[in-house]
C-alpha cells in the first residue's frame, strides 16, 4: 500500500495532501469535493484529476487547506494534488508540465508588505499640489 505526502503553497495558503491507494475518493478539509464551493474553485482544483485519467480512481485523497483566502486555498490545493499524483504515477509529470508549468512548480509571488504613511498601500503615494 502506497502512501505519498505533499504540500502546495499559494501566498499565505498552505495544502497538504495525502494521497493511498483506494476507491477514488476525494476530500477538502475532510468535505467530498462536490460539496465545494463556488464552482469555479472546485474546477481550479480538479485539473489535475482531469488530466490524471483513471489514476485517480484507483486513489483517496484527502487534502488539509490553512490559511489565505479561497483562490489561494483553491491554487494550493490544486498544487498539492497534481505533486502527489506526479510522485505516485511518474508518467503523469511530464503530461503536467506540458499542461501548466504551476501544476508541479509554485507561484512564490507574495504582497508587498505596506509600508508607513502610505494609506495601506505599498507604493500608494499620493499626489499632492498646494496650488
Amino acid at each position: 500500500m502506497k502512501t505519498v505526502h505533499f504540500s502546495g503553497k499559494r501566498k499565505t495558503t498552505i495544502a497538504k495532501a495525502t494521497l493511498r491507494e483506494g476507491k477514488g475518493r476525494i476530500s477538502v478539509n475532510n468535505k467530498p469535493l462536490e460539496t465545494l464551493t463556488p464552482e469555479i474553485f472546485k474546477i481550479k482544483i480538479m485539473e489535475p484529476l482531469t488530466l490524471a485519467g483513471d489514476v485517480v480512481k484507483q486513489v483517496d485523497i484527502n487534502i488539509d487547506v490553512k490559511g489565505g483566502g479561497i483562490n489561494g486555498r483553491a491554487e494550493a490545493a490544486r498544487l498539492a494534488i497534481a505533486k502527489s499524483l506526479a510522485a505516485y504515477s511518474p508518467q503523469l509529470r511530464e503530461i503536467f508540465l506540458n499542461y501548466d508549468r504551476h501544476l508541479l512548480i509554485a507561484d512564490v509571488r507574495q504582497r508587498e508588505a505596506r509600508k508607513p504613511n502610505m494609506h495601506g498601500n505599498a507604493r500608494g503615494k499620493v499626489q499632492k499640489s498646494y496650488r
